[in-house]
């Protein structure tokens, strides 16, 4: 089985693309498009300054990533010690309690629009049923 041979500059954005795998992620991400990263690269060029956080090595995005996600655990946990269990277990049972008496309207709205509907069974009229005089 025989490859076919790509052009030239095709395998030059695959050697730039090994160079830079966090490439790989924007695509996966669905961020961009290979299609929209080669021709970033066919018309800015291999040197230009875009490309240098996507290179080997280069962490600096995922390390803002991880620090963005301390910063947000760090938040979440400050929430978590200032809440009040008991004072939340109270709010809970309130709304829990609203929400079974509205239950209970509704309840007794359906069954009494039932009960008004169907006192008698009658068949249905005919709306065409007309009368010889």
């Amino acid at each position: 089985m025989t490859r076919k041979k790509l052009h030239p500059s095709v395998e030059q954005f695959k050697q730039f693309v090994r160079e830079h795998p966090n490439l790989v992620k924007l695509v996966r991400a669905e961020e961009n498009t290979w299609q929209e990263l080669y021709e970033e690269w066919y018309l800015l060029g291999e040197d230009d300054p875009k490309w240098e956080k996507y290179k080997k090595g280069n962490t600096a995005e995922t390390n803002e990533n991880k620090d963005d996600v301390k910063k947000w655990v760090h938040q979440f946990s400050g929430l978590l010690k200032k809440m009040d269990v008991n004072q939340m277990q109270y709010h809970i049972d309130n709304l829990s309690q609203a929400i079974g008496a509205i239950q209970g309207l509704l309840s007794q709205f359906q069954g009494s629009s039932q009960q008004q509907s169907n006192p008698v069974q009658e068949a249905p009229r005919n709306p065409f049923a007309f009368r010889k005089d």
